[in-house]
C-alpha cells in the first residue's frame, strides 16, 4: 500500500487539537415550510436513539418564498422565517443541546438568488456601478458587448424584448411602500434608476410634482450622499402618494409609458435602454450572459466572496450563530465555485477559532473527487461531504466479472436506436456505447450552447491578455477558442486550484497531461498557442511579471477557467450522460464514473487506509438530496452485476414481450425507444416497493409509483437532451414515454393472465430482493465502521428506494421509523425484518450504540485491511479498526473490531427459483473453508493475546483460532462460516484471553 501521499489538511495528525467536536453520526435534514424547525425538533427523540450525535441541516438563510431546498439564498443576513425564524431555531438547538447533540449547517458562500426578494441584486440594478455592490456579485462589468458595458444583462422575459414590448408586458409602476418607480414583467421587479425617477415624473407637467421631481434630480449617482438623498426624495414620494390628486398626477406620467400607444411603447424602450440593466429573452442568457451564475442557472448569480466585505456580510449571521454556541459546524456548498477555495476556508476556520477559542469548529465541504483525487492539502477542513466514499462503497458491491455481459447487452440495445436529433447540437445524436465518448459530446455541445458566453468571457479575456505583449500580440481569438474549447472538452477532474502564487504542482502536471491530450485533437498551427495558453492558466506569468495590468488579467482568465470546469463537468456528466448512457443505472450517480463498474477490495483498502491517515473526520455519504437513486435502490440494481446473464436475458425478453404495447403508445414521432425502454426498466426494478403486488385489486399503489416514475422519466429525457430537452420539450415523444409506462403500469386493460410484464416484474424483484438486501447491509456496515462520519440521509434508516429529486425529498414517515425502532431496541439484530427494512434499522442502531461508547476508537483509530483465504474470499470485505490505549506514555493494551462483509452473493444464493422466503444470507455450508487473518500486531496486541471475540450485533461470543501468516509470524483466524451465520455483516469485538 502507498505511502500517503500528503498531511492532514491542517496540521499533522500528532499536532492536532484535541478535536471533542467530531460528529459521532449525522443526520441530513431537508428543510423547507413543510418541514420546519418545529417538525425537526420533534424528531430529536428519535435520532437521539438511533445513535445521531449532530444534525446536518440543509441551509437555514431566508431563501425564495417557497423554496424547497434553500440554496437559492435571498437574505444572508436573516434565518428564515419559513422555516421558523430566530425563534425556531433556538428551540430546536435547545431541544438538541439538552440531548448532547450538536448541529450542522449548509451554508453557500459561491451564489445567491437574484430577484425582488434579494435587496444587495436589487440595489445594483437600482445603481449600477454606484451601488455599493457592484463588486459584491461576479459581473463583468466591462464587457465585450458595447450593448453590455456598464450594465447586467437580465435574460427574464418570457418572449423576445419587442415581442414583450408591445405585449405590454413591461409596465411602469410605483411602489408605494418604498416610494420609487420600478418596472412590473409578470412578478419581476426591476428598479427604476434614480436619475429616471426625475425623467418620468416630469411627463406629468404638474406643479404638484415640483418639489418631488427636484428631489430626485439631487440625487447624484457616485455621491458620498446618494443614499441620503435617495431616501429623501423616497420619503417625498411616499407622503404625495398618500394625497389622491398628487397620486393621480404620477398615475398620469406613468401611463405616457404605457404600451397601449406607440408613442408610450417608444418611450418605453427609451426609458429602459437607460438603465442599468439590458432586458432580454430567457434563450439568451446562455449566449450573452455577463454575470457568473451557478452552473446555468439564470436565477443565481455567483459572489465574490473572496472580497473581505462580501465575505463578511455573507457570513455575519452564521458567525454569530456559531459565536453564541448554536451551531457546531459548517458543510460549504459548492467549494468548487469559488475564485480561490483555500484561502476561502482558512480564512473561514481562523475567523470561526477567534470566536470560540476553546472550540474547533467542524468544517466540510461539497467537492466531487474524481478516481483516487484526495481534498488538496492545506484547505483547513475536515473533509469532503461524502460522494468519493458513496462511489466507492458502491463499486466494491459491484461483480467486474459481470462487465462483458452488460456491454454487450447495452452494445445491443443501442443499435437499435435510430439516430435521432441531438437537442443540444441539432444534428444526429452520437455514439451511446461508450461513457467517455458520451462525456466529450456533451462538454463540446455545453460550450456552444449552455456555458458559450462564459466560454466566450474566457476566450476574450485571455485575448486581451495575449495583446499586452509583443510575443504574443499576434494570438488570434479563434485560435485560443479553438485550444480553450479542447482543454475544457477533455479536463479529467473538476477543478485546478491555481492562485496569484501560481498553481500546485499537481494540478500543474493535470493541466499539462490535459494540454498533451488537447493537443492531438487540434491542427497542428495552433499547437504554438495552446503551449502559450496552457502556461497562462497554470500560473506561469504570474510569477515572472510586475505588471499590474497583466497580472489582473491573467488571474482574471485562470479564476474564469477553473470556475467553468466545474458546471461543464457536472452538467456534461451527473445531468447529461448519466441519462444517456444506461449500461446499469447503479453506477450513474453523483461522484461515481459509470465507466468504472467496479472497484477491487484492494484498492477500496488503499483508499480507506489513506483516508484514515488524511481526511479521518470526513462524512459519509450512501445518499443524500442530490442522489440520482436511493442507496438501497442502487444496492438492488448492483446485484444485477452479479447475475448479469439472468438480466441479459430477462431485459430482452420484457423488449421483445412490450413490444406490441410500444407500437400501441406511439406518436408521431414513434414510441419510446430502446434506450429510454431499457432505463424504464431498471427503474421499475430498482424502486418497485417491498411487499407490493401486481395483482393486487387495490391499483392506487400502483398508480402512486407510475406518477412518481414518469416524473423521473420526464425529467429524464429532457436531462439526456437526445429525444427532448428543457429548452424546447419534444412533447409529443414525451407523451409516448408517459402512455407507454401508464399502460405497463396501471392500465386496467392489461389483464395479467393474458400480458404478464407486471408479474413478471414482480417476480424478479422478489428473486433478486435478498441479493440487493445483502449488499445494502453491507453498504451500511462499511459506512458504519470505515474511517470517518456516518451520515444518514433522512429517513433512509429503512430502505430508501426513491429516485432522483424531487422524489428523494418526499416527506418521511417518521412515526413508522420510530416505531420500529421501538421494536428494533428489544432484541439482537435479525434478518426477521429484512424485507421491510427493518434490520437495516437494527444494524445502524447496534453499531451507532457502539460508537458512542466507543467514539475515539473510530474517530483517530487505525485502519487495518485483513485478508480472507478460502473458496469463498472474493466474496469477502474485511478490517480491523484499532486504538492504543496508553497510560502516560505507555501503551497498556489496544482496543480493536473486526468489521466483516459479504460481497457479490449472486452466485451463492441460488438466483434460480429463489421466491420471498429465502433470506439474505449465505450458508455456512456455501462459506466451507473461508477465512479472516488476524496480524499477529492484533491478535497478540501488548504481549498479550486477544483470542477472545464478542458480537457488536447479536452479543455471540467466540475465540479466535491461531494460524501461520505468510511472513511467518503468528495469527489469529476466524471461520466467515461460523461468523456470518445469522447475518450477512457483523462486527467483533475482541478481547484479551
Amino acid at each position: 500500500m502507498p505511502a500517503p501521499t500528503a498531511p492532514h489538511p491542517y496540521g499533522e495528525r500528532s499536532d492536532r487539537r484535541e478535536r471533542s467536536d467530531i460528529p459521532r453520526a449525522t443526520a441530513r435534514l431537508q428543510l423547507h415550510r413543510d418541514f420546519r424547525f418545529e417538525h425537526a425538533a420533534e424528531v430529536v427523540d428519535y435520532y437521539h436513539r438511533l445513535g445521531v450525535s449532530h444534525y446536518y441541516l440543509s441551509p437555514i438563510l431566508v431563501a425564495r418564498p417557497g423554496s424547497t431546498h434553500g440554496y437559492d439564498v435571498v437574505d444572508a443576513t436573516r434565518i428564515n422565517p419559513e422555516l421558523g425564524g430566530e425563534k425556531g431555531l433556538r428551540q430546536l438547538c435547545q431541544r438538541l443541546h439538552a440531548k448532547g447533540m450538536g448541529v450542522i449547517v449548509d451554508i453557500v458562500p459561491n451564489h445567491m438568488a437574484v430577484g425582488q426578494h434579494n435587496a444587495w441584486w436589487q440595489d445594483v440594478l437600482r445603481w449600477g456601478r454606484h451601488s455599493h455592490h457592484a463588486d459584491w456579485f461576479d459581473i463583468e462589468w466591462d464587457s465585450a458587448d458595447p450593448a453590455l458595458a456598464g450594465k447586467v444583462l437580465l435574460p427574464f422575459l418570457g418572449q423576445p424584448y419587442a415581442e414583450a414590448l408591445e405585449a405590454g408586458e413591461l409596465v411602469l409602476r410605483l411602489d408605494t411602500e418604498r416610494g420609487e418607480l420600478y418596472v412590473a414583467h409578470h412578478d419581476n421587479v426591476f428598479p427604476l434608476a434614480m436619475q429616471d425617477h426625475a425623467v418620468v415624473l416630469e411627463t406629468a407637467g404638474s406643479p404638484r410634482l415640483a418639489e418631488l421631481i427636484s428631489a430626485f434630480q439631487a440625487v447624484e449617482p457616485g455621491h458620498p450622499e446618494q443614499y441620503r438623498q435617495t431616501a429623501e426624495a423616497c420619503h417625498l414620494m411616499r407622503s404625495l402618494a398618500a394625497d389622491p390628486d398628487a397620486l393621480a398626477d404620477i398615475d398620469a406620467a406613468l401611463a405616457a409609458f404605457s404600451a397601449v400607444q406607440p408613442h408610450g411603447r417608444s418611450t418605453m424602450h427609451e426609458l429602459l435602454e437607460r438603465q442599468h440593466y439590458r432586458l432580454a429573452y430567457w434563450r439568451n442568457a446562455a449566449d450573452e450572459i455577463n454575470w457568473r451564475r451557478f452552473f446555468e442557472v439564470s436565477e443565481l448569480v455567483g459572489m465574490r466572496v473572496e472580497r473581505e466585505d462580501v465575505f463578511e456580510a455573507m457570513h455575519a449571521e452564521i458567525f454569530r450563530l456559531y459565536g453564541e454556541g448554536l451551531i457546531d459546524g459548517l458543510r460549504l456548498d459548492h467549494i468548487d465555485g469559488l475564485t480561490d477555495p483555500a484561502t476561502y476556508c482558512q480564512r473561514l476556520r481562523a475567523r470561526l477559532r477567534s470566536l470560540r477559542p476553546d472550540h474547533e469548529p467542524y468544517l466540510i465541504a461539497e467537492k466531487i473527487l474524481a478516481g483516487d483525487e484526495m481534498l488538496p492539502p492545506g484547505w483547513a477542513l475536515d473533509g469532503s461531504t461524502g460522494y468519493e466514499f458513496m462511489d466507492q462503497c458502491a463499486a466494491v458491491l459491484h461483480d467486474g466479472e459481470g462487465e462483458p455481459v452488460l456491454d454487450e447487452l447495452w452494445r445491443d440495445i443501442v443499435g437499435e436506436v435510430t439516430p435521432t436529433v441531438d437537442h443540444m447540437q441539432g444534428h444526429a445524436a452520437g455514439e451511446l456505447s461508450h461513457f467517455p465518448t458520451i462525456v466529450q459530446q456533451a462538454r463540446r455541445s455545453f460550450l456552444v450552447r449552455n456555458f458559450a458566453a462564459e466560454f466566450n468571457a474566457l476566450a476574450h479575456c485571455l485575448h486581451q491578455l495575449a495583446r499586452t505583449a509583443t510575443q504574443t500580440r499576434d494570438l488570434t481569438l479563434m485560435s485560443i477558442r479553438r485550444c480553450v474549447a479542447e482543454l475544457l472538452v477533455h479536463f479529467p477532474v473538476y477543478r485546478t486550484y491555481a492562485n496569484a502564487e501560481g498553481m500546485p504542482a499537481l494540478d500543474r502536471e493535470l493541466l499539462a497531461r490535459t494540454a498533451r491530450t488537447a493537443a492531438a485533437t487540434l491542427h497542428a498551427a495552433d499547437h504554438p498557442t495552446l503551449h502559450v495558453v496552457e502556461g497562462w492558466l497554470g500560473g506561469d506569468l504570474l510569477l515572472n511579471t510586475s505588471d499590474a495590468r497583466r497580472r489582473a488579467l491573467q488571474l482574471r482568465a485562470i479564476a474564469r477557467f477553473q470556475q467553468l470546469t466545474p458546471p461543464l463537468t457536472a452538467k456534461s456528466m451527473e445531468d447529461t450522460a448519466f441519462y444517456r448512457y444506461g449500461r446499469l443505472l447503479s453506477r450513474n450517480e453523483v461522484g461515481a464514473e459509470p465507466a468504472h463498474l467496479s472497484l477491487s477490495v484492494a484498492h477500496f483498502h488503499q483508499l480507506a487506509a489513506r483516508r484514515a491517515e488524511q481526511t479521518p473526520y470526513s462524512l459519509l455519504a450512501t445518499g443524500t438530496h442530490d442522489h440520482k437513486r436511493g442507496e438501497d435502490a442502487r444496492m438492488r440494481l448492483a446485484a444485477l452485476s452479479e447475475i448479469a446473464e439472468e438480466w441479459a436475458t430477462v431485459l430482452r425478453h420484457w423488449h421483445q414481450l412490450n413490444a406490441p404495447i410500444v407500437a400501441a403508445t406511439a406518436g408521431p414521432q414513434g414510441g419510446i425507444d430502446a434506450v429510454d425502454e431499457s432505463m424504464l426498466y431498471q427503474t421499475l426494478v430498482g424502486a418497485w416497493p417491498d411487499g407490493m403486488r401486481a395483482g393486487d385489486d387495490d391499483l392506487s399503489a400502483l398508480g402512486q409509483l407510475a406518477e412518481r416514475v414518469i416524473e423521473w422519466q420526464r425529467k429524464a429525457l429532457r436531462e439526456a437532451k437526445r429525444r427532448s430537452d428543457w429548452v424546447a420539450p419534444q412533447q409529443d415523444y414525451e407523451d409516448a414515454c408517459e402512455r407507454f409506462t401508464r399502460a405497463l403500469l396501471c392500465d386496467p386493460g392489461l389483464d395479467p393472465r393474458h400480458h404478464p410484464f407486471l408479474t413478471e416484474l414482480e417476480d424478479f424483484v422478489r428473486r433478486l430482493g435478498p441479493l440487493g438486501a445483502i449488499n445494502s447491509l453491507s453498504q451500511t456496515m462499511l459506512k458504519l465502521a470505515s474511517p470517518g462520519v456516518p451520515d444518514f440521509y433522512q429517513g433512509s434508516e429503512l430502505w430508501d428506494l426513491s429516485m432522483v429529486d424531487p422524489d428523494n425529498r418526499r416527506p418521511v414517515d417518521f412515526a413508522l421509523r420510530a416505531r420500529r425502532l421501538d421494536e428494533a431496541t428489544s432484541r439482537p439484530v435479525s434478518l426477521r425484518e429484512w424485507q421491510s427494512g427493518g434490520a437495516k434499522q437494527q444494524l445502524i442502531h447496534a453499531v451507532l450504540q457502539y460508537r458512542r461508547r466507543h467514539a475515539p476508537l473510530f474517530a483517530d483509530g487505525g485502519y487495518i485491511p485483513l485478508t480472507a483465504h478460502g473458496k469463498l474470499a472474493r466474496h469477502v470485505i474485511a478490517f480491523a479498526r484499532l486504538l492504543p490505549v496508553e497510560q502516560g506514555d505507555e501503551a497498556q493494551g489496544l482496543q480493536a473490531v473486526v468489521v466483516i462483509c459479504t460481497r457479490l452473493a449472486g452466485h451463492l444464493l441460488s438466483f434460480e427459483g429463489r421466491r420471498e422466503e429465502a433470506l439474505p444470507l449465505i450458508s455456512a455450508q456455501a462459506w466451507g473453508d473461508t477465512s479472516i487473518a488476524l496480524p499477529q500486531s492484533l491478535s497478540h496486541a501488548a504481549g498479550q493475546g486477544m483470542r477472545l471475540w464478542r458480537s457488536v450485533l447479536t452479543s455471540g461470543q467466540g475465540q479466535l483460532e491461531e494460524c501461520a501468516m505468510p511472513d511467518g509470524e503468528r495469527g489469529g483466524s476466524i471461520a466467515v462460516a461460523e461468523i456470518l451465520g445469522s447475518l450477512p455483516v457483523e462486527m467483533l469485538e475482541l478481547h484479551l484471553e
